[in-house]
């Protein structure tokens, strides 16, 4: 058997995704990391960015993530992001308007955030 690690992506308003995982690559504000079963105990802030979970089946999920914490020991980690959405949730034609709005009105943070959810629809 595989080794694995059990993996929590919550949001402040619920739970994301749950299960285990072979390997998870999120952006953190010391760069991007990937954590995999055995990885030395770890904090860290999360930056806004895809993150994508390996799962022990052999397939992949991807969310888009903006801002939180996570923390890894004993095989657990845990990612607490202030907004997630799975890839497969996120409609790709209004995140272009939402883009689009956000560079017409030159709201930076809403730029990033619709750059994200774009950027975790083309990773999945």
């Amino acid at each position: 058997m595989a080794a694995e690690l059990h993996v929590e992506l919550v949001a402040a308003d619920r739970s994301v995704w749950s299960g285990e995982a072979t390997l998870v690559i999120a952006r953190t504000t010391s760069g991007d990391i990937g954590v995999m079963p055995g990885h030395q105990p770890l904090l860290g802030v999360l930056e806004s960015g895809p993150v994508t979970i390996r799962t022990s089946e052999g397939g992949t999920v991807v969310a888009a993530v903006h801002g939180g914490f996570l923390s890894f020991a004993d095989d657990k980690l845990s990612l607490l992001a202030e907004i997630a959405e799975l890839a497969d949730e996120i409609d790709a034609r209004r995140a272009e308007r939402a883009l689009e709005r956000a560079k017409s009105d030159e709201d930076a943070a809403a730029e990033r955030r619709a750059e994200v959810r774009l950027r975790a629809v083309a990773v999945r």
